[in-house]
This record gives structure tokens, C-alpha cells and sequence, in this order.
């Protein structure tokens, strides 16, 4: 159905239009059904964006790219140490990850980033990062809210490739700067849908989920550590330790060392004892005597 004010197309369960904010009316659906209410003709949908919202700048979106990023960094950092205290393996002074402990965190990794992605969008309009900002994501196509913001989070696939070079690309010669998920989801991403008591909410929010993985870090750490690798997908894929003079990565078919400077400057060695007097006796032998 459309907003009865902007004549944006919403969804016919919503009770308020995600680009107006105004409230919609319960039986908005029913009466253009029964033809009581005509829509307005459809017009050029990057015309009509560009007309009736304030579209978000790339600049805020790679800033609140940024935000989103740190939490999920924290959030698999975390994951990812658990995965390890359970199906990794420590020998000595070496930490092994097996395929297991790789295999568990990565895909909870991937379905963590995810979710959080998809149902805040969904659900809200804008994820943690978004609403700080000030900016959010509207649904401008005929599918609800979860099937366009599923679509349009699956083709970050295509849009973080390169380290987002090809959405930057896209989206900057978008006239409404539209990525590759935006232009398949038929979603929009756009200034000032977001209150100022949500952008609080969210800064809250933000701070107490970078605290809790601070926290929580290190009391996984603090666990026992692994002795013996999983039953099942034990194999070590890879291996990082500390030699004499060096940090090393271990890899199947290959190894990688990075040396470690360890102390102050050079300094001129003072020669001992013994060396002073090895050197005057031979210094003595090779002199040539003074003529008188």
C-alpha cells in the first residue's frame, strides 16, 4: 500500500511510514483494495527519492561502516578465543588452531555479523553505527521489511569485495548512492529518520557491548588452556609461537618468522680484561720501533 502523505509505498502491516514518520491509517490497505482510495501513479524511483528524502552522504555511512565494524570485531573477537579454549590445542609455548576451532568460529562469526545486520535493520531501520550517526535504512520495494533487509545484507558479499571498492564505486555513480544490495533490495539509505532519544539509546548501547567483550576477553584467557586437540577435525591448520628472537606463524607447507629487537642501542662494546691484553701484546709484535 502507499502513505496516505508522501505516497511512498510501505508495507501493509506497518503502522508508520519510514519516510514521513507520519502515523498511517489501520484500514490504509483495505481502502485501496476496495478502490475508495486511488494510489498515485507511480513516478521514476530515483527522482522520487532524491524529491522526498535527504539521502545519507558516504561519509556517514563509512563512519557508521566503522562503528558497526568495531562491535562485530569485538563480539567475534570473543567468539573466536571461546571456540579456541574448547577445540584449540596448546603445546609448550605454541597455540595451535585446529579445523575444528576454525570451523566453529568462523561460521559463528559470519552468522553473528549477520544477524546483527538483518534484524536491526529490519526491525529498527538502523543498526548501532547507522543510528548514531543519524541515518537509516528505508524499504522503498513490495517485500517486507526482514525479506529486503535479508537481501540487501546477503549482497555485502558482492559490495565488500576489494574492501568495499566495488559498493563505494557503485554508490558513488548512484544519483541516490545506492550500492549493489540497495539497488537489488530496493532499499535506500537516508538522513534524519532516527531520533534523538534512539541516537542515545544507541551510544549506550555501543559502549556496553565494547565494554563487555573488554571484559570478557581476558577471563577467557584466564582459562585452562587446551592440551589436547578435538576428537573430530583436530588437524592443526595453524600454528603461532615465540622463539629465542622471534614471533613465528606455521602454516601446513609453510612458515613465517618476524624477528623481535629486544634492548637498548648498539652500544661500543668495552673489551675485558684478557681481550686488552691479547690486543697490547699484538699491537706490541706488529709496531715498528721508533727510530732515534
Amino acid at each position: 500500500m502507499e502513505c496516505p502523505r508522501c505516497q511512498r509505498k510501505v508495507d501493509s502491516q506497518t503502522r508508520r511510514c519510514t519516510w514521513c514518520r507520519q502515523n498511517v491509517p489501520p484500514g490504509q490497505h483495505l481502502l485501496e483494495e476496495s478502490g475508495v482510495v486511488v494510489p498515485f501513479p507511480a513516478a521514476d524511483a530515483e527522482g522520487k527519492a532524491s524529491a522526498t528524502a535527504k539521502l545519507a552522504g558516504l561519509g556517514d555511512r563509512f563512519i557508521a561502516t566503522i562503528l558497526d565494524t568495531a562491535i562485530l570485531f569485538a563480539a567475534c573477537s570473543v567468539v573466536d578465543v571461546w571456540a579456541f579454549m574448547n577445540w584449540g590445542l596448546v603445546s609448550g609455548a605454541e597455540l595451535r588452531v585446529t579445523a575444528a576451532a576454525l570451523l566453529v568460529g568462523g561460521s559463528l562469526n559470519v552468522l553473528i555479523a549477520f544477524l546483527y545486520l538483518w534484524l536491526l535493520e529490519a526491525c529498527f531501520g538502523s543498526t548501532l553505527g547507522k543510528a548514531i550517526i543519524g541515518i537509516g535504512v528505508v524499504n522503498d520495494s513490495a517485500r517486507n521489511s526482514f525479506a529486503a533487509s535479508a537481501i540487501r545484507n546477503l549482497l555485502r558479499i558482492v559490495d565488500g569485495f576489494g574492501f568495499y571498492l566495488v559498493g563505494i564505486l557503485v554508490a558513488s555513480c548512484s544519483r541516490v548512492r545506492r550500492r549493489v544490495g540497495d539497488f537489488c533490495a530496493g532499499t535506500y539509505v537516508v538522513e534524519g529518520n532516527v531520533s534523538q532519544l534512539t541516537r542515545s539509546l544507541a551510544v549506550v548501547g555501543w559502549l556496553a557491548l565494547l565494554t563487555g567483550g573488554a571484559w570478557a576477553l581476558p577471563r577467557l584467557c584466564a582459562q585452562p588452556k587446551p592440551l589436547q586437540g578435538p576428537r573430530h577435525l583436530g588437524q592443526v591448520v595453524l600454528g603461532i609461537g615465540r622463539a629465542e628472537n622471534s614471533v613465528y606463524m606455521k602454516l601446513p607447507n609453510h612458515r613465517i618468522d618476524l624477528s623481535i629487537m629486544s634492548g637498548s642501542p648498539a652500544e661500543p662494546a668495552v673489551p675485558t680484561a684478557d681481550q686488552a691484553a691479547s690486543a697490547g701484546s699484538k699491537l706490541g709484535q706488529d709496531s715498528i720501533p721508533a727510530v732515534p
